[in-house]
């Protein structure tokens, strides 16, 4: 398997990339990602726990037994790829 395959195995899933993008923000909230991106729910909690599972972000405990997800050094990693590609797509 080339990288680029390996890669995609990670992030190439629908959501993937954009849930990353809005964590590149900062830590959020479950239903704060739900909100902005307007997944389906069950569609945001497989993704969120194939990211966590890859080691793409972690989660946060915070009070009142609530958790916010944060990207952990090697999704901070995609962030250069990430813009490259939005700005990809906005060259149409």
């Amino acid at each position: 398997m080339s990288d680029l395959a390996a890669a995609l195995e990670i992030v190439g899933s629908r959501w993937a990339l954009l849930i990353v993008e809005r964590l590149l923000e900062g830590p959020q909230r479950y239903g704060d990602l739900q909100r902005e991106l307007g997944t389906p729910t069950n569609m945001l909690a497989t993704r969120l726990r194939e990211l966590e599972a890859a080691g793409v972000l972690t989660r946060l405990p915070l009070r009142h037994n609530t958790r916010a997800y944060v990207l952990t050094d090697r999704g901070l990693a995609l962030g250069e790829a990430i813009t490259a590609l939005g700005r990809w797509g906005a060259e149409r």
